[in-house]
């Protein structure tokens, strides 16, 4: 037996060296393991999925600055509506006799205020003397509080 061990022992060593070695030079899967691809499709999903939320805040924004953004046509057109509102508003029966002080020829025809007069409004408005400047601007053209509030502020 101890002959049989001789022969076998250098036999089953040389074996294993020649298995190790194959096994060492047996060329690798280049393929990518499942872990690679799983992290590969999550990245993909979550740049995907950023990609969405970005253009759906873009709407969202555009949405919100369409609805509460007037062009510049937009406002010209209110600002004329409420020149032309604060023109209407002149009641012809009042005179400064019946309690109300009445500048002449403050409200010119087509609904446009005096020179003078919008100019001494606006001086008030920038000087922080809002409140005067819609007082005097309520009794000049007998116009409502908000029409005349609205008006100096845009001043």
């Amino acid at each position: 037996m101890g002959d049989v061990l001789i022969v076998i022992l250098p036999v089953l060593i040389l074996m294993a060296v020649l298995w190790a070695l194959s096994t060492a030079l047996k060329p690798r899967d280049s393929g990518m393991s499942d872990a690679e691809r799983y992290q590969l499709d999550l990245a993909r999903r979550s740049q995907a999925h950023y990609a969405a939320q970005v253009q759906a805040a873009t709407a969202a924004r555009a949405r919100v600055d369409a609805a509460t953004r007037p062009s510049q046509n937009e406002q010209q057109h209110t600002q004329q509506q409420d020149h032309a509102r604060a023109a209407l508003l002149i009641q012809p029966g009042l005179t400064a006799g019946q309690g109300q002080h009445s500048l002449p020829g403050a409200v010119l025809p087509g609904g446009q205020l005096n020179q003078q007069l919008a100019l001494q409004l606006q001086t008030m408005a920038r000087n922080g003397q809002k409140l005067q400047a819609i007082r005097l601007l309520r009794q000049a053209t007998h116009s409502d509080l908000l029409t005349a509030k609205q008006y100096v502020d845009r001043l």
